[in-house]
């Protein structure tokens, strides 16, 4: 336990997150016991996250307890020098810790941004440090314009006078830092999309380059399909729908609901509403579900071509 003396971290919640992300686990199971057991997120919440079924990340949680019982891995504060080897796992907990906040825990999304200035301190020169609390606070600077009483609203819709526009001048000003210190990685791709987004005249064009430049760092398939959603909003719906129609993520509602709007441009009202029944399915919030109702009851006076 001598490196417990050593370790530079201070604060005692993000020291058991570094503790955990042991690198002799796989990423993904560093990140779901973290997640699990220091997170706040339940075992479901964390299946959502890794776009898997919960008896699935049940059994990659049990099997990932068995390895670190069977390998004698120590829970141990490494060392100093040994800390941007855990950077990654701990960086994904964060985020992961954020997202569920954004889904409606603030509570979370504010203890997410709390530990990344944190990791700033702890780590300066690490871009993707910055990258992501840069991408944190120009998104949280917008939740108070996502609902309108208990209803979801987009961006295009949203009321730019209800943003924080205090977190949104640190959240860029951490960007230039991660860009000043040549980053290129996941989370500036990410944060600096989110700035562009928040810009009163969005350059689409821009934001699908930085999209694709994401999904050859990544082949997310969620990543691709938000690229689709900017190629859309360049005015090449048709080309946007191609890339929908080759990703294979039926079980994930934004899928379905990217494909209702984009049948809807193009005027195919039929394919559309079944698009958004699929996505309603599958909705895990009320305010989506509501919304998603919305949009097919609107639809219900149309008619696709015959």
């Amino acid at each position: 336990m001598d490196e417990l003396d050593e370790t530079v971290i201070e604060d005692e919640r993000l020291e058991l997150i570094f503790t955990c992300c042991h690198p002799a686990l796989a990423l993904e199971a560093q990140v779901a016991l973290t997640l699990r057991a220091l997170g706040g997120l339940t075992t479901e919440e964390i299946a959502r996250a890794f776009l898997v079924g919960e008896e699935t990340m049940k059994r990659r949680l049990s099997r990932a307890k068995a390895k670190i019982k069977a390998t004698r891995i120590p829970f141990a504060v490494p060392a100093d020098h040994l800390l941007p080897d855990r950077v990654r796992a701990v960086l994904a907990v964060v985020y992961l810790i954020y997202n569920a906040g954004y889904g409606g825990r603030v509570d979370l999304a504010a203890e997410a941004i709390r530990l990344g200035r944190l990791l700033t301190e702890l780590m300066p020169d690490e871009p993707e440090v910055h990258g992501l609390v840069a991408l944190m606070l120009i998104q949280h600077a917008r939740r108070r314009a996502r609902f309108a009483g208990n209803d979801l609203v987009l961006l295009r819709d949203q009321d730019r006078a209800l943003w924080n526009a205090g977190e949104l001048a640190e959240g860029r000003q951490a960007l230039d830092r991660a860009i000043a210190l040549r980053g290129r990685g996941t989370y500036v791709l990410q944060a600096a999309i989110a700035s562009l987004q928040s810009e009163s005249e969005i350059d689409w064009r821009q934001i699908a380059a930085l999209y694709e430049q994401l999904v050859r760092l990544t082949s997310s398939p969620v990543v691709e399909l938000n690229r689709a959603v900017a190629v859309a909003e360049t005015g090449a719906t048709e080309a946007a729908l191609e890339i929908v129609e080759a990703l294979e993520l039926d079980d994930y509602q934004y899928l379905h609901s990217t494909r209702g709007e984009l049948l809807q441009r193009l005027g195919r009202y039929d394919e559309a509403r079944a698009a958004f029944a699929r996505a309603l399915a599958l909705a895990g919030s009320e305010p989506e579900r509501r919304f998603l109702a919305q949009r097919m009851n609107e639809l219900r006076a149309l008619r696709g071509p015959s």
